[in-house]
């Protein structure tokens, strides 16, 4: 298949394992309902910023302040002041996620 496909080799010649259909570990996450205070604060942002909590962000929910934190970063990183226009920037995060096999 294609790189892209279910079967796709890493450039090691591995099958990628977030690609595969292997298992996920559980963890406790605070659901965008059950939420309340600074973490419903910062769910209403990412759904008014994205249209959804992607899990990504959901993984943090235990911890609000690491979730406002890692976001922070995001955004200055892609936002902030920079050499790099906007559209390198977003070339360089889209072929870093691609080449690590991110669904993000």
């Amino acid at each position: 298949m294609s790189r892209w496909g279910l079967l796709s080799l890493s450039p090691f010649g591995t099958v990628s394992p977030s690609l595969t259909a292997s298992p996920m570990p559980w963890i406790k996450q605070i659901s965008v309902a059950e939420a309340t205070g600074f973490l419903k604060q910062q769910f209403d942002a990412a759904i008014k910023r994205a249209g959804r909590v992607w899990h990504i962000v959901h993984i943090m929910s235990l911890n609000p302040r690491v979730m406002k934190t890692s976001i922070d970063f995001y955004e200055a990183l892609l936002f902030g002041r920079s050499p790099l226009s906007r559209v390198q920037r977003e070339m360089l995060a889209t072929v870093t996620s691609a080449e690590l096999y991110c669904r993000y």
